[in-house]
């Protein structure tokens, strides 16, 4: 029992040492996967943790029929890591090719549309113009890249730092809003439809419009209290070309624009209908645009001979292989604690305490703003699985808990700056501290995580 009850507490550390990283000055990253190695140690050294567990005697049962001799727990829990590792693998590529995607997108300059569509010197104007191309390019990206964009966007608009926060942090805002209704707008909605818990064209029909007040209402509060009518940005607006995009041909930033954007939007449509899984949905389209690439520069050598960095084989060297890692540390993380057992039986304390789910998922949202909502997504996913016995409950396959859990999981890492990968980020490149954001943006960022989930539960009510 020793090793049963160590587990879980490794794993709280583990995410404690996670939301503390600047604190202790150990990368999440290293935190993670020390984590995982730890979860799958312990449960490969003591085996008799996985032998109580339901998909032990599953397998056992169906393993006997096959070879009934020298069967072992050892055997069964090799099984299930290179199950479990499967499983993440696939959200892992998926979203290690989108990244690259955006990468190549906005290094030949497809972003800079964006810049022209926005650009004005009206504060107010420009205040709605970042927050809805936030909360678009968020679903079609996802909510950490659209956040990226809009940023590289924002400094060759507004030069003025001070002006220049208060835009960004709405931007956390309106892209955490944008990437719930999304199935490919946060890492959490991937995993929430990779694992078959929601549906992307429901989730579509039922999160947008209360995604969409998420985003509206703390627009509509900055639009009165921080900015004044007819205030004017201090340095007129500039869109600058970049040196290398300047020297590509005309027509290759927007074939690269069109390819790596419909790539990623033709996703659902691939799964949904010819049941391709979503990663290898995105390696299609991250080859179509490699080979196009290719193409491209063999055709105009001499005047591309500046460009080798605009390479595919450039970008894909410079992935964030840290991001990627991360999440392989923490699914994995979660994977060991569903095979000890032990969030089974948290699921049942949990449940008897909070039996009302609506509430349960708007607490994991508000949890969400301390704690990584990956961690915490995937958490949930062990400890409740999926009711596929047709009875009317909230864990059906687009049951209301999986759905609104998409809603709060994302939307709710925009109460803290620090909630959500997305709010991190804009954290590290515009240097917003923590205090910045509580005062002036949490509380905005509260009225429209309250406000979306109120309309939540009118869409469901009419629908």
């Amino acid at each position: 029992m020793f090793w049963y009850y160590l587990m879980p507490v490794i794993f709280v550390l583990g995410i404690l040492g996670i939301a503390f990283e600047e604190q202790i000055k150990i990368n999440k990253t290293a935190t993670a996967l020390l984590m995982c190695v730890l979860l799958w140690s312990i449960l490969l050294i003591d085996t008799n943790l996985a032998l109580v567990t339901e998909g032990f005697q599953t397998w056992l049962k169906a393993a006997s029929q096959v070879s009934p001799d020298s069967l072992e727990p050892s055997d069964y829990l090799a099984f299930k890591l290179n199950h479990h590792l499967g499983d993440v693998s696939s959200t892992l590529f998926f979203v290690l090719c989108s990244m690259v995607l955006v990468n190549t997108i906005d290094n030949y300059g497809g972003f800079k549309s964006v810049a022209e569509v926005v650009v004005t010197d009206n504060k107010r104007q420009l205040l709605w113009r970042v927050a809805l191309a936030s909360f678009f390019f968020s679903a079609f990206l996802d909510n950490l890249a659209a956040a990226i964009v809009i940023i590289a966007v924002l400094r060759r608009l507004v030069p003025d730092q001070t002006d220049r926060m208060k835009y960004a942090c709405l931007s956390v805002i309106a892209c955490n809003a944008g990437g719930s209704w999304s199935p490919i707008g946060d890492v959490t909605t991937l995993l929430l439809w990779n694992s078959g818990r929601i549906t992307p064209y429901y989730q579509i029909f039922h999160l947008v419009i209360p995604a969409f007040f998420n985003m509206l209402v703390p627009t509509l509060l900055a639009h009165f209290f921080l900015f004044k009518k007819g205030a004017k940005l201090r340095k007129p607006s500039d869109v600058e070309e970049d040196e290398l995009t300047s020297i590509l041909p005309w027509h290759a930033r927007f074939i690269v624009l069109g390819l790596g954007i419909a790539s990623l939007m033709l996703v659902p449509i691939w799964q949904t209908f010819f049941d391709v899984p979503a990663f290898m949905g995105v390696i299609f389209g991250l080859v179509l645009v490699w080979i196009y690439t290719e193409l491209m520069f063999s055709q105009h050598k001499k005047r591309l001979r500046e460009a080798s960095s605009l390479r595919m084989t450039e970008l894909l060297n410079r992935s964030d292989l840290t991001t990627i890692f991360y999440f392989l540390g923490i699914l994995m993380s979660v994977a060991a604690l569903i095979e000890g057992g032990q969030l089974l039986q948290a699921a049942g304390h949990v449940s008897a305490a909070i039996p009302n789910t609506g509430i349960l998922a708007l607490l994991i949202g508000v949890l969400s703003s301390m704690l990584d909502n990956v961690a915490l997504v995937a958490a949930v996913l062990g400890m409740y699985p999926l009711d596929t016995t047709g009875a009317l409950t909230p864990f059906i396959i687009n049951g209301s808990f999986w759905v609104f859990l998409a809603y709060c999981a994302v939307t709710g890492g925009s109460l803290l700056i620090i909630g959500s990968a997305t709010g991190v980020t804009v954290m590290g490149l515009e240097g917003i501290s923590f205090g910045y954001y509580l005062k002036r943006f949490s509380l905005l960022a509260l009225a429209g995580y309250i406000s979306g989930a109120i309309v939540y539960q009118l869409v469901t009510l009419i629908f």
